[in-house]
């Protein structure tokens, strides 16, 4: 009989630097509103994002499109998974930019649940998206956030022509968590992804994402951002996981980060010659995207 293996002890009481206020002011319910009545996703809503409150009033939102069923199953993620089913919605496009519009947003997130039951995993959808928020709100910088497509350079190309701002892919961990984190994603597969589209177009500006507290140690969480670094990145993201749900398929919080040690992380990437680098307890992929784009432009 196979020795079993003991789980992580479940950490103390969520620490008060990862406590957020919910604030439901006007903002937010406007935006909730508008994104029920033009029947738009966001991942803020989806991911259960700690930041939404503070976003939304904000008039943020990181929409998602091509549904809100993904056909994989991260063990960190509380987007549902399944068989998303039906067709293609292509009038999504013009929703995004019509709600982005009436936002009056100064800059746009797109991303999308992954979608392996489409031929090109849904890049033409986002790249429909692109031109789309261009044609209502050209001065409004686009920044897209996408799965890795399986690895094919063609959706890849599809979503570089329509010309996003930022492309950003997330490796997310570690690679030796890769396997019980992302079971479904490779993560030279990911680095190769972020390496291409700087190929592509070398104007956008890449942007990569991973999060702390599942077991990784310092090292390698040092180890993964050369990587990133490697792959010619511009802009790093670095935030706490926290878990989603109890159940059995979100892994526990092994651990969490001090917001001195996301200081530290922050210090070492810009050392190692990221443009931009936002590195906190709260921090996620989108998280004050638009002061990103802001200071790189002012550099």
């Amino acid at each position: 009989m196979d020795e079993e293996v003991a789980r992580p002890p479940r950490p103390a009481q969520r620490p008060e630097w990862l406590k957020v206020r919910a604030t439901m002011g006007p903002h937010y319910q406007d935006l909730k509103t508008l994104m029920r009545d033009l029947s738009l996703h966001t991942v803020c809503e989806e991911a259960r994002c700690p930041n939404i409150y503070e976003c939304w009033e904000q008039r943020a939102a990181t929409f998602m499109i091509l549904g809100n069923v993904c056909t994989r199953r991260c063990a960190f993620c509380a987007v549902a998974n399944g068989r998303p089913g039906g067709l293609v919605d292509w009038d999504e496009p013009h929703r995004v930019a019509h709600a982005a519009q009436y936002l009056k947003l100064r800059h746009v997130v797109i991303t999308s649940v992954a979608r392996d039951d489409l031929d090109d995993g849904g890049a033409s959808v986002f790249a429909a998206c692109i031109r789309r928020c261009r044609e209502y709100i050209p001065e409004c910088s686009i920044e897209v956030l996408i799965p890795d497509f399986r690895g094919s350079e063609s959706a890849l190309g599809t979503v570089m022509e329509a010309n996003p701002d930022i492309l950003n892919h997330n490796l997310e961990t570690v690679p030796r968590l890769y396997k019980t984190v992302r079971p479904s994603a490779k993560y030279y597969r990911s680095l190769e992804l972020l390496w291409r589209a700087r190929q592509m177009d070398p104007l956008a500006l890449t942007k990569c994402g991973i999060m702390v507290g599942l077991g990784e140690t310092w090292e390698e969480i040092l180890a993964t951002i050369k990587d990133i670094r490697a792959a010619d990145v511009d802009i790093l993201t670095v935030g706490q996981y926290l878990r989603p749900t109890y159940g059995e398929r979100h892994l526990p919080v092994v651990r969490y980060y001090t917001p001195e040690e996301f200081q530290r992380l922050r210090e070492e990437a810009i050392a190692m010659g990221f443009r931009a680098a936002e590195c906190g307890p709260l921090v996620r992929s989108s998280y004050h995207a638009y002061d990103q784009v802001q200071a790189l432009k002012r550099r």
